[in-house]
């Protein structure tokens, strides 16, 4: 694998991490309030970030090739 995607990964970790380790409580309201969304809201808010990554990536990968 790219070492840019394991780099990618390891900072994804990094910020996930950093709800639970600051703010324990207010990390986990937030997810039981996840865990109470209906599947379709739920669905779409994952959509958006995926797209939003998608294109985040795709900004980045070509302001670098150039």
């Amino acid at each position: 694998m790219n070492i840019t995607v394991w780099m990618a990964l390891g900072l994804v970790l990094v910020l996930e991490g950093l709800g639970p380790m600051l703010s324990p409580r207010l990390w986990r309201r937030m997810i039981i309030s996840m865990a109470r969304m209906p599947d379709g809201l739920l669905r779409r808010v994952g959509g958006g970030l995926v797209v939003a990554g998608a294109v985040i990536y795709s900004m980045l990968s070509r302001g670098h090739a150039g």
